[in-house]
Formats: C-alpha cells, structure tokens, sequence
C-alpha cells in the first residue's frame, strides 16, 4: 500500500476513535435481503429512544439506498458543515449521504473501496458529540459497509436484525447472525417484521406469510425475539410521509411494539449509559 494512503487511513482511524469515544452504545441493525423494513425499524428505534430522553444519532451506511432522511421528513435537506450532523430535535440528530447529493434521484455508482472510503470519510469528519446512543442503518448483507462500520467504529454494542417470517428470508438472516459472531458483535435480538396484517376495517390480523421460521432461528442460535411488528397502513404511511408513528396522538398494535422494542434495548445497554 502507498505510504501516503496508509499515513492517511491512519489518520482516518484516530479521528472515528476519537469521535467514537464520546458515544456510549453503538448498534448495528442488519438484515440479511432488502424491503424487509430495516431502516423503518432504525428510524422508529431511534426516533423512540430519543422520546425517552436519550441523545440518539442515526447513521444512514445504506449508500446505494439512502432512505432515513425520507422516513425522517428531511428529504432534500442539506448540511453545508460535513463535521455536524442534521439535527432532527434536541436529543436526535442524523448523517445520510442524501445530504451531500445535489440530486437524490441521482444514482450512487460506488465500488466496494469507494464506499468503504466514503464511510470512513463521513465517521472520521462527522463530531456528533456526547451520546447515548448511535444507530448504523445498513444495507442488507454481510458486504463492504458492514466490515467497514464495524472495524472502524470498534467496540459496536450490539446487532439488531430485521426479517420478515418468510423462509427465503430467514435463511439469510441466518447468515447476518454468523456474521455478528464472526466480528464479535452480540446480537441484541431479531425483529420479525410484517408479520401478518392488520386489516383496517375489522382490525383483524391475518397471516399472509408462512411462519415458523423465525421461531426456529431464535432457538437454533440462543436469541431473543424482540418483537413482532406486523403490517399496517399508519406505519408505512408514516414511513413515506416522514412522521413516526410516535407522534401519532391515536394509539395502536404497532406503536406498543416499537415501544417494547425501545424498551428491551434500554435494558440491553443500561450498563454503559
């Protein structure tokens, strides 16, 4: 490797370490196929730990697919300071790639050493300060972004891994679990996402994949099951429309879930806050 290249990712690496001492939980969440609800999960998760008081960062690492800004109603929005990160309210804030593009429907085109590089670019400039916790939104499989974020930032708290109930899902959920083990990165549970459907006329749930699946990966690998969050219209209509189901004054299934979900994580990580 050239000299200069080296010097500079080792300038790159004391800057993340740096900025990464300052956050006190740093979680992963990983799903092994897209459209499976990752970054709606990422997005409740942090906009629901952040109601709760906590100073929550999310970093959107999806770099072809960039959709956390959209689902947190700053779609368009951009940083003119790369060392600050967009600030969605006092106790949440949030970096995507999105913010530095003059165009979103313009195609990202990176090859695997560029996106490794533009991560460790954006970690090494990006100060956001003291928090509590840092949420890694990240693309599905075990690739480039994953390996990056996790040997960069260091010391990652834990994994959240997103499925839906379908077979050919959890077969690469299964993948995503030996992965966390092989970074040494403990996974905090699984979400099964759309699972069944909440019918918004009898408010019935239906079952529309196959289950099991998921019940057999917790126990096959010893982990906990978060929660099932299933399908309703308020929840992607939130994640189109930029609004968290939290500040929704109605109450409802899915919101409770996600509220379990926030909980189960404070308890996980109430060691290093």
């Amino acid at each position: 490797m050239d000299a200069k290249i080296q010097q500079k990712m080792q300038e790159e690496a004391q800057k993340i370490q740096d900025k990464m001492i300052k956050v006190k939980n740093k979680i992963m969440v990983m799903s092994g196929k897209g459209g499976v609800g990752k970054s709606t999960v990422s997005v409740n998760l942090a906009v629901g730990l952040s109601l709760e008081g906590k100073k929550v960062g999310i970093l959107d690492a999806d770099i072809h697919g960039p959709n956390v800004p959209l689902m947190l109603g700053v779609e368009g929005a951009k940083i003119a300071d790369i060392r600050k990160p967009y600030e969605i309210s006092s106790t949440l804030s949030a970096v995507s790639l999105s913010f530095y593009m003059d165009n979103s429907d313009k195609p990202i085109v990176f090859r695997g050493p560029a996106k490794s590089s533009a991560i460790r670019e954006i970690l090494s400039n990006v100060d956001w300060g003291e928090l509590d916790y840092l949420i890694v939104d990240l693309p599905p499989g075990t690739g480039d972004e994953q390996l990056t974020i996790a040997q960069s930032i260091g010391d990652v708290d834990g994994a959240i891994i997103v499925s839906t109930p379908q077979d050919v899902a959890v077969l690469d959920v299964r993948k995503s679990i030996e992965f966390s083990k092989l970074i040494n990165v403990p996974v905090l549970g699984l979400v099964e996402n759309m699972s069944g459907f909440i019918c918004p006329c009898c408010n019935e749930t239906i079952q529309i994949f196959n289950t099991g699946a998921v019940e057999k990966t917790i126990s096959d690998f010893n982990i906990e099951l978060l929660d099932k969050i299933p399908m309703e219209p308020k929840l992607a209509n939130a994640g189109d429309t930029g609004k968290s189901l939290f500040f929704e004054t109605e109450e409802s299934l899915v919101k409770d879930k996600f509220r379990n979900i926030v909980k189960r994580v404070i308890e996980k990580t109430t060691i290093n806050i």
